[in-house]
């Protein structure tokens, strides 16, 4: 598994360094030492509290639906011309830009720090590493 330092973690986790030492300290997340005598936490356990820790709020209004990518959060900028509009949100840690038609912008009744949900549907996804490395 790989490993990273405290300091990583806590980037990844958008946390303090101490707190990711709190959680080492209270077993939420195991260390280990590194060649370099530098304490490092294993990156799956990383990604798992990630996830656990992700308390995105759930859809306005109780709205079902079956897609998995949605992302609540507020307007934070909207951008419009005669045609086109660029809306922004920020959903939890996620920064979501969507393109639309000004109309729908008009139709939605989006404005600023009004909530909306970004539900994404894409038949791509592309995931990157540091040059190959895990």
């Amino acid at each position: 598994m790989p490993h990273m330092r405290i300091r990583d973690a806590a980037t990844y986790l958008g946390v303090s360094d101490d707190t990711v030492r709190r959680w080492v300290d209270k077993g939420l997340l195991t260390a280990t030492t590194d060649e370099s005598g530098r304490k490092v936490v294993d990156g799956y356990e990383v990604a798992l509290v990630a996830r656990q820790q992700a308390t995105l709020p759930g859809p306005p209004g109780g709205t079902a639906s079956s897609a998995r990518n949605r992302f609540v959060g507020l307007v934070t900028d909207i951008r419009t011309d005669a045609v086109m509009a660029q809306v922004e949100l920020q959903c939890g840690p996620f920064r979501v830009v969507s393109l639309m038609s000004s109309e729908a912008v008009r139709d939605l009744g989006l404005e600023l720090g009004s909530v909306a949900v970004a539900v994404i549907k894409s038949t791509t996804v592309i995931v990157e590493t540091a040059k190959g490395e895990s």
